[in-house]
């Protein structure tokens, strides 16, 4: 059995990108791994935010986790600032981390080139991510493409730190890829993202959902109802691969290359279905917003089976790297 892990932002609450790029893969995976998941509010402070609405955004996403189905009896789900030896691992990494390495990050370069100011915590930010993983020495990591550059890096890591203490006690990290690598926002043209306003939310009410999908962006050539279209250039169908039959997803073309109904057809068949799939989480997260208090346990439990895993890692860690032991106070 592979030891799993994987993070997400506390961006709120969960959209069908987040869900079907990552999370609907993590509920998959806890039937035959021990899953460790991990909200990474930590990650989340590298770019402007605010204060005021972290905490808040940090349990929206817990509900929505809970709901989608990641099951606290077979996984471990907790915050990642509740457990401090994320960042004294990060730390002791950040001495065998080549600087030029994290220069190279695509991520790093691209947001980096955006800012007047470029903080160190985004410089550093694949090495925070090397430690939540290798704190567990976890071997296996759920991640999306965007993802893959800072995984290498993390298993580059793992191998210099082993090398430099004559240890092999890191694991390299694999990746675990999800069917649904990107996921496209409604407005047809980016990754779905709540910054850019292009998501649909997994516990949007119906009449919501149908107000997102109505505009949304399809096929450019269809100018009209009558105007044949392609499907396989057109997002809406994308999406209908998600929460359509096959059976229905061919229908959805036949119909669309044959102008045989509009665009707001095929999109009013993916809303009924999204919101007959999404109905479920949508009725759980509201049972656990009523009970916050049963979250706040989860999320405390998951946090202190974590705090017990990583104490042995750095234990070993500060071993091997020629620590002095933490001494008892004396008794006299």
């Amino acid at each position: 059995m592979h030891r799993v892990f994987s993070g997400i932002q506390p961006s709120g609450e969960l959209h069908i990108g987040n869900y079907l790029g990552a999370v609907r893969n993590w509920v998959a995976l806890q039937s035959d791994h021990e899953c460790i998941f991990s909200i990474v509010d930590l990650h989340a402070i590298t770019q402007p935010y605010e204060t005021g609405e972290l905490a808040g955004r940090t349990m929206d996403m817990a509900v929505g986790l809970l709901a989608a189905g990641i099951d606290p009896e077979r996984s471990t789900l907790f915050v990642q600032s509740h457990v401090p030896e994320h960042t004294e691992l990060a730390w002791y990494l950040g001495s065998v981390t080549p600087l030029g390495e994290l220069e190279r990050m695509t991520q790093f370069k691209d947001k980096s080139a955006r800012e007047e100011t470029v903080p160190a915590g985004l410089l550093n930010y694949p090495i925070l991510m090397a430690a939540d993983v290798l704190l567990y020495r976890a071997d296996r990591v759920p991640v999306g493409e965007d993802q893959l550059q800072h995984l290498e890096l993390a298993r580059e890591i793992a191998r210099r730190w082993n090398a430099r203490f004559g240890e092999n006690f890191f694991p390299e990290p694999q990746p675990m890829l999800s069917t649904a690598r990107r996921i496209v926002g409604l407005d047809g043209s980016a990754k779905m993202s709540k910054s850019l306003g292009n998501t649909i939310g997994i516990l949007d009410s119906p009449e919501v959902i149908w107000g997102k999908l109505r505009p949304a962006m399809t096929d450019p050539a269809r100018k009209t109802r009558k105007d044949p279209g392609n499907p396989d250039i057109c997002n809406i169908y994308h999406i209908h691969k998600h929460f359509s039959s096959p059976a229905e997803c061919d229908h959805v073309a036949h119909m669309c290359r044959t102008a045989g109904w509009g665009c707001l057809d095929c999109k009013r068949l993916l809303a009924d279905n999204m919101i007959a799939a999404l109905a479920p989480v949508r009725e759980r997260a509201l049972a656990l917003k009523a009970d916050p208090a049963r979250v706040r346990e989860i999320l405390a439990a998951g946090a202190a089976r974590c705090r017990a895993l990583a104490a042995g890692t750095l234990e070993r860690v500060r071993e091997t790297m020629g620590f002095a032991p933490r001494f008892a106070p004396s008794r006299g």
